[in-house]
């Protein structure tokens, strides 16, 4: 997936801005490229898990649909360990198997943010193209 770097920059800050919680919001596509970041809500307010809130869920939705974009992706963030999808992460992936799960670990200086795709509890790191 192509994401451009400002929307990966917006992930980074949004994580940063929700710690110690995890943030949580989904990425439009258009054309296999990311085209548009929506914040969400954690409805769990936790450092250790998300959901997006289900109101933020529904309005995203139809922002998505209303602007001809699908949806590429969920990202989250992980406060105190690596950008790697917990068990938590793979079982909430089975209600969405279609969508790539981004996930950014502001655990070190370095902010690191990777992609997965997860169906059938199955991981697999797909590579991000920077735009």
């Amino acid at each position: 997936m192509r994401i451009p770097t400002h929307i990966l920059d917006e992930i980074v800050a949004h994580s940063r801005e929700e710690a110690p919680n995890e943030c949580c919001g989904m990425i439009g596509v258009r054309d296999g490229s990311a085209t548009s970041l929506y914040r969400a809500r954690n409805a769990e307010e936790s450092p250790l898990r998300y959901t997006v809130h289900p109101t933020d869920q529904l309005r995203i939705m139809e922002e998505i649909t209303e602007r001809g974009e699908e949806l590429a992706a969920i990202y989250h963030s992980h406060t105190g360990s690596p950008a790697y999808p917990s068990q938590t992460d793979i079982n909430l992936a089975e209600n969405w198997p279609d969508p790539l799960y981004l996930i950014c670990s502001i655990a070190d200086e370095q902010p690191d943010v990777r992609a997965f795709a997860i169906r059938d509890g199955k991981v697999d790191e797909v590579d991000i193209a920077r735009e």
